[in-house]
């Protein structure tokens, strides 16, 4: 909004340049680097953005809406992140003003869609919302329309350090706006400056405190204890029962070999010839490891930014132990597979933004400065970490030699196919976490603030774990069938897990939100697909490393000619 002035005192000011004189009361701008200032010392407020409640992404400038505009509109400077966040901090001084029919129409369709302003006075965020609909006792045709025209900010102060603000309005001082009329406003705000003992080092606590309530931390450890329990159950079993099976499959490969040398093998020791034979299209899925790789580890290790180049050196080395020839194409399609589909739904999204000249709309200098990132310093080191891995000369152990001619699966139910497997996959490592799903989303596409991150770090393990052995039991089960195309079939179960994440985002959407309009439904579902899809690579990933490891163990168990 604007900078302003207040006094220790409780007094109203008059005209929207009065919110932009509370600021000066006690203190004011000494330096606002260290947050200490001196008596009567400008503090800045600045006001950043408005919006409809319900639509986070859907952002707009605090002067989109006719407010007082000053003559000399001052921004302040902001980081990357705050830019990528759609934040357009302003410092202005204001006026009084006369708000024309076409105003008073922005005014109430604004009121109507629930828009809530943002500002940050020395660097607190505080919130309130423009204006109400009055539907008392009242038919839809007789509603009334009121802006606000009195806001109260509460400002808590230690020496010389600003510790605490909050804002309210006053519901008895508003402007009917359900005419369309010429209106003249005065603005009244009140500054109250209230003398505190909390320190400045916990002065941001009230931000997290939300999330770390009591009965909020009940709620995330039942989810918690209640995945574990399903999981442990389920996976026990399944355990169990592979461990029982490979078991008796060890006894009786050992029982066969001493018996009858020449008895017909059956099940996944029939196959032991074709098991490790390469899958097709051994490119684009040394790719999809090396993206999942990548996105696996950033998830782990998301501060050490020099191993972006992770991809480039599993994927090469993956595809030449693969026997494969064309590195240079694979190297490409490896930098496109994930960041080709994110740049394009990113240019699509923004123009989106530009056509409704919202503030998630980045500008082009900050579009300029992520494709330097990503052409200077993600580029070259997806093209080291390729060549690394080509001249790594790795080769692939498989502990059976491989024959020259693939053995034909025999048929199998439709309940063995793709898809239905994939369903299955999916759904056990879903229902692990899709309790911590929804405060996430409501972080992410909402107002909440989410803080603990020792839970979702629980909760992560066990999603990593639970796909693990669910995709080794089901590439077992496919072995046992004598089905050897397992490699895709591997990433392809271990990722479903994305989809019913994504099938999720439809839920919370229609179910849990009160999201509406264009822009933020193709913001909403456009990352989300991104998101949904980075997942898809990451757990296919996991899945397939976890059946690779497993099928190497059991093939080196039995002897195969």
């Amino acid at each position: 909004m604007a900078k302003t002035t207040t006094t220790m005192s409780t007094s109203p000011i008059f005209g929207l340049a009065a919110v932009l004189a509370l600021c000066f009361a006690r203190a004011a701008v000494s330096s606002p680097s260290d947050h200490r200032y001196k008596e009567r010392h400008p503090v800045p407020l600045y006001a950043n953005k408005v919006g409809p409640f319900h639509n986070p992404s859907e952002t707009y400038r605090y002067f989109d809406l006719p407010y007082c505009t000053p003559d000399h509109l001052k921004e302040k400077k902001e980081a990357l992140g705050e830019v990528l966040n759609g934040d357009r901090l302003e410092y202005e001084v204001v006026c009084k003003k006369t708000l024309s029919k076409v105003e008073v129409a922005r005014f109430r369709s604004a009121i109507i869609q629930d828009y809530y302003f943002q500002m940050y006075y020395d660097d607190l965020p505080i919130w309130g919302f423009i204006g109400k609909v009055d539907k008392e006792g009242r038919d839809p045709s007789e509603y009334k329309y009121l802006l606000y025209k009195h806001i109260i900010f509460e400002i808590f102060y230690n020496k010389d350090r600003v510790i605490e603000i909050n804002v309210r309005t006053d519901p008895n001082s508003v402007a009917d706006l359900t005419e369309d009329k010429e209106v003249d406003f005065q603005f009244m705000y009140t500054a109250k400056w209230k003398e505190t003992n909390i320190p400045f080092e916990k002065r941001m606590d009230k931000y997290s405190q939300s999330s770390s309530l009591p009965h909020h931390l009940e709620i995330h450890w039942f989810s918690i204890v209640n995945s574990c329990v399903t999981v442990l159950l389920l996976t026990g079993f399944l355990a169990t029962i592979l461990m029982r099976v490979l078991k008796n499959d060890f006894v009786k490969y050992a029982h066969d070999e001493e018996s009858a040398e020449d008895e017909e093998e059956t099940g996944w020791k029939y196959i032991h010839g074709d098991v490790f034979r390469f899958p097709g299209y051994k490119s684009l899925f040394a790719a999809a490891v090396g993206s999942g790789t990548q996105l696996f580890t950033l998830t782990i290790f998301i501060f050490i930014l020099a191993l972006v180049g992770i991809a480039g050196y599993t994927a090469s080395s993956f595809y030449c132990q693969l026997e494969g020839t064309n590195w240079v194409r694979n190297l490409l399609l490896t930098g496109c597979l994930f960041c080709g589909p994110l740049f394009l739904t990113f240019c699509f999204l923004n123009t989106v933004a530009i056509v409704y000249t919202a503030t998630a709309a980045l500008p082009f200098g900050t579009i300029l400065v992520i494709v330097l990132i990503w052409t200077l310093v993600t580029s070259p080191l997806l093209i080291l970490g390729g060549i690394a891995g080509k001249n790594s000369k790795a080769e692939f152990q498989a502990p059976c030699r491989t024959t020259k001619y693939p053995r034909e699966i025999p048929p199998l139910p439709w309940y063995r196919e793709t898809i239905p497997q994939m369903a299955m996959s999916g759904f056990l490592p879903f229902s692990a976490i899709y309790i911590e799903l929804y405060y996430i989303f409501a972080s992410v596409w909402g107002h909440r603030i989410y803080t603990i991150y020792s839970i979702l770090f629980v909760v992560f393990i066990i999603l990593l774990i639970v796909t693990a052995f669910i995709t080794v039991a089901l590439t077992y089960f496919q072995l046992a069938a004598e089905d050897h195309k397992w490699w895709w079939r591997s990433f392809l179960c271990g990722g479903s897990t994305g989809l019913f994440i994504y099938g999720y985002c439809l839920y919370y959407y229609y179910a849990r939100s009160d999201m509406s309009g264009f822009m933020q439904t193709s913001f909403f579902f456009g990352y989300m697909a991104c998101v949904c899809y980075g997942f898809f690579l990451m757990l296919g990933t996991v899945g397939f490393r976890a059946s690779l490891l497993f099928i190497r163990h059991i093939y080196r168990s039995i002897k195969c000619e």
